[in-house]
């Protein structure tokens, strides 16, 4: 499989805007979660970099949504080829994996590619007037590389903003398989291509 980093967007970017499907059939908006720090996960069901996190990641949302957090997950994978990470299959991977956080389809990838995301998963954590402060991994595992996983580096990121403190800005690009975009319609930051 080949590894795609993050684009590593500038901080302080604002959040671009979104309106999507969630997996409850409900249309979801960025303006929904105005005033509270928003983490947007790029992400999908099939990708073995997502399925590693699978676990920890579900359980990660639960405790930090809890304490003021709020999340969701965008799949933007092109399911013409890749029909597992469709709507219909979000619906049984959100109850599968536990998923408590809105888990939305952008199905024209114009959401990805506003947010510059390039890999899954892709990371972006907001403070509470959504302007970027954190993009980069969850932790430094991966799969095979025997590291445990811990959600120390995201976590370290949302208790600094959750407390009103200072991001690092010592932050490392995520890892993953990069977003399968539509054949032609590729970002102008796209460079691999993977088979995963």
């Amino acid at each position: 499989m080949v590894k795609t980093a993050s684009t590593m967007l500038p901080l302080g970017t604002i959040a671009p805007e979104f309106s999507l499907q969630n997996v409850d059939d409900s249309t979801v908006s960025r303006s929904d979660y105005a005033g509270k720090p928003l983490l947007v996960i790029f992400m999908c069901n099939h990708c073995p970099f997502v399925i590693h996190l699978r676990t920890a990641l579900a359980a990660f949302a639960v405790e930090y949504q809890t304490k003021g957090l709020a999340v969701v997950g965008i799949s933007s994978n092109d399911v013409e080829k890749y029909p597992q990470d469709g709507p219909e299959e979000m619906k049984k991977e959100a109850v599968a994996a536990g998923y408590r956080f809105a888990y939305l389809f952008d199905a024209d990838q114009s959401v990805a590619k506003a947010y510059k995301a390039a890999c899954t998963p892709d990371f972006f954590l907001f403070d509470a007037d959504h302007s970027l402060v954190y993009r980069g991994q969850f932790d430094s595992s991966r799969p095979g590389n025997g590291v445990v996983v811990t959600g120390e580096d995201l976590k370290a990121a949302c208790d600094a903003v959750l407390s009103g403190s200072e991001v690092s800005t010592n932050q490392k690009p995520g890892i993953g398989c990069n977003i399968k975009w539509i054949a032609g319609a590729e970002p102008e930051y796209f460079t691999g291509v993977s088979a995963v």
